[in-house]
């Protein structure tokens, strides 16, 4: 008896210890969150953080009960919820993405992530089954200094230049800060990807050259390599991507790589590529993570250090952080990994877009994940996969990571293309959009910043989607819609309640006139305001306050999108609507035979309602389309997506409200 009595104390006593290590855990941890269909930080689901059970059991004897501890009866509240809570998120275990605040760089645990990989290695070495890169003299990647020297003797000086680091005089003067910007955009290929290319091929082997090399890639990559081989008088093929523009493919021809079209997406390619090198005895160049690559990429944070220390000579001024562009995490990996050894004093952050947070995901959970889906918007970065090598790098090296909207992102070309007069494709300026971000939220003024504007491999027809959402991402244009009476003398007044004192200036104004039961005139329009001051507000408040319903779309993307291009066509029918309608989005790709195959599934069980699609120069573009689907087909319809592969979503409720009022 007395010895099972002794038996609980000590169960009890290991309870309470398990107990309180979660909860240190949970102090010391944010919150996580899965994305929602809108994409939108403010639309987030939170979900309470997920503590692993092997965590906190291995935390358990370092985080022994003191004083504070919680009491029995809390202890075991909290563990049923524990216990609770383990069983609600085993499902929520698909990707989760960090909840930031907008400029907030993620947190992860370094530690926890070096003690994993500093394991794996030591049961891989004991099992005799080390990684095949150490048997191919790969092994100086885990020496302490290891990157530090492949990096100073990294040979890409023979196809890239030393990039200039322009100071962005109107950023400096909008963020009250120095911005530097590292023209990565103004390299031969337009793109940094021709250091970590050629520095690859350079390490290869006579032998290994004579025999050729493959890569796949839907645009910089591919140009890095072909110019490479070029140089090193070796034959390269390159894989791309049915759905590649004939731009990118022409620009690797005419630098006299051999192009092969394979596959409907960058995953098909890919396996193609790795499939013939094997076949072939041809070798792989990966885009990102291969260390030479890395070491390749890390010159660029050379080149930083010794134009900061020439431009900075004898002034009060340094270098306080820098701003990467994350993909698949070579370049971030390359340059974190040279500058934390060098000037650890300096912060270093990634940044990703918040639809294609890989490397942001894989350091939340503590290990890589692929992503089921990724915004293709910044193609250069739209990696599912983060790196072997580069996270193991970034989690090393890196100070955390920045995530940054579509519209973000359109405003930093914006903002670089007005001090430049360079337009940088989405993926160059991921960096400029992360450094504006993380500047507003902590207030940072009077220090010197870099952002590193990684391309300029921009399709032309993607301008026009660019131009449209630019200024609704820097906050200085509101897209709003009004409904007032339709009355002789409403729209003046309207007209003179808008503008009031502030003299506002519009910029897109759309109306029609409307005469049905409601006797309102409905109309959609834009204007410029300061996105610093109150003036959406005080604008929203003067049109209430005068009977005027006025609804703001600004944070609505399918209203940017194709709302104000609907303005004016209403359906009409005996019902006064449509029975049965739904109005969705479909995500669709652009290529060849699409419209058609879409077609083919629906008809002619379903009847099109409403189409409405513009080329955007995307891999894919959003379609929005109204189609009649009765209840009890709403089933099979999925099904029918499903097959041809397409996502398509019923658009949220709030942007049906204000579809409604021109569409019906």
């Amino acid at each position: 008896m007395a010895a099972a009595t002794m038996n609980q104390k000590l169960s009890l006593r290991g309870a309470r210890r398990e107990t309180h290590a979660r909860l240190v855990l949970r102090k010391q941890a944010r919150t996580f969150c899965i994305r929602s269909r809108s994409r939108s930080r403010e639309d987030l689901v939170w979900s309470r953080v997920v503590v692993p059970k092997w965590r906190v059991k291995a935390l358990a004897e370092e985080h022994k009960p003191s004083e504070d501890s919680p009491d029995e009866e809390e202890t075991g509240a909290i563990v049923r919820d524990s216990e609770n809570e383990e069983a609600a998120t085993q499902h929520q275990q698909k990707l989760l993405v960090h909840s930031l605040k907008r400029g907030e760089p993620c947190t992860f645990d370094r530690n926890l992530i070096i003690a994993k990989e500093h394991e794996r290695r030591l049961v891989s070495k004991s099992r005799g089954s080390e990684n095949q890169q150490e048997e191919d003299g790969l092994e100086w990647r885990h020496e302490v200094s290891g990157y530090l020297k492949q990096t100073l003797v990294a040979r890409v000086y023979d196809v890239a230049q030393e990039s200039d680091l322009d100071k962005a005089e109107g950023l400096s003067s909008k963020l009250k800060n120095t911005i530097l910007l590292k023209r990565e955009d103004k390299q031969q290929v337009f793109s940094f990807k021709l250091r970590g290319a050629f520095n690859k091929m350079a390490n290869l082997s006579s032998e290994e050259l004579s025999k050729g090399v493959i890569c796949s890639s839907a645009g910089n990559h591919a140009q890095g390599v072909a110019l490479s081989a070029s140089r090193l008088g070796c034959k390269a093929t390159i894989c791309m991507p049915l759905i590649t523009p004939d731009i990118k493919v022409e620009a690797v021809k005419r630098l006299g790589g051999t192009v092969k079209l394979v596959g409907e997406n960058y995953d098909e390619c890919q396996a193609y590529a790795i499939e013939t090198a094997k076949e072939e005895g041809l070798s792989y160049i990966h885009p990102f993570d291969d260390p030479y690559v890395i070491a390749g990429q890390g010159t660029i944070g050379v080149e930083i250090l010794r134009q900061c220390s020439i431009d900075f000579v004898n002034k009060d001024s340094n270098l306080d952080a820098i701003f990467v562009p994350v993909g698949g995490g070579g370049l971030l990996a390359g340059i974190s990994s040279y500058i934390k050894q060098v000037r650890p004093d300096i912060k270093v952050f990634g940044v990703e877009p918040l639809g294609a947070a890989c490397m942001t995901e894989a350091l939340m959970r503590g290990g890589i994940c692929t992503l089921d889906t990724v915004d293709a918007f910044a193609d250069g970065v739209a990696v599912k996969t983060a790196g072997t090598e580069t996270f193991r790098l970034i989690s090393k090296f890196c100070d955390g990571i920045i995530t940054v909207t579509t519209e973000e992102i359109c405003a930093a070309i914006k903002d670089v293309f007005k001090d430049t007069r360079s337009i940088l494709e989405p993926a160059g300026a991921v960096s400029v959009a992360g450094m504006k971000a993380y500047c507003k939220l902590n207030k940072i003024e009077g220090k010197v910043l870099v952002g590193v504007t990684s391309g300029a491999n921009m399709n032309f027809d993607r301008l026009r989607l660019v131009s449209d959402i630019a200024n609704f991402g820097a906050k200085t244009e509101v897209m709003l819609a009004t409904s007032i009476p339709e009355e002789p003398g409403s729209f003046r007044r309207f007209v003179d309640v808008l503008v009031g004192d502030d003299q506002i200036s519009l910029t897109e104004f759309k109306y029609r006139y409307a005469f049905d039961e409601s006797r309102k005139a409905h109309i959609l329009f834009s204007v410029e305001v300061d996105a610093e001051s109150e003036q959406k507000q005080s604008l929203l408040d003067r049109l209430n306050e005068a009977g005027m319903d006025t609804m703001d779309l600004s944070h609505l993307e399918s209203a940017q999108l194709h709302l104000r291009h609907l303005v004016g066509g209403r359906a009409r029918s005996f019902t006064g609507g449509i029975p049965d309608e739904r109005i969705l989005q479909v995500v669709f790709p652009e290529r060849p035979g699409a419209l058609k195959k879409f077609l083919a599934e629906l008809s002619p069980q379903w009847n099109v309602t409403l189409f409405h699609y513009r080329q955007t120069g995307n891999l894919e573009t959003n379609l929005l389309i109204g189609i009649q689907i009765p209840s009890t087909e709403y089933k099979s319809f999925n099904e029918a997506m499903d097959r041809l592969g397409y996502r398509a979503e019923e658009i949220e409720e709030a942007a049906f409200e204000a579809f409604s009022m021109f569409i019906y």
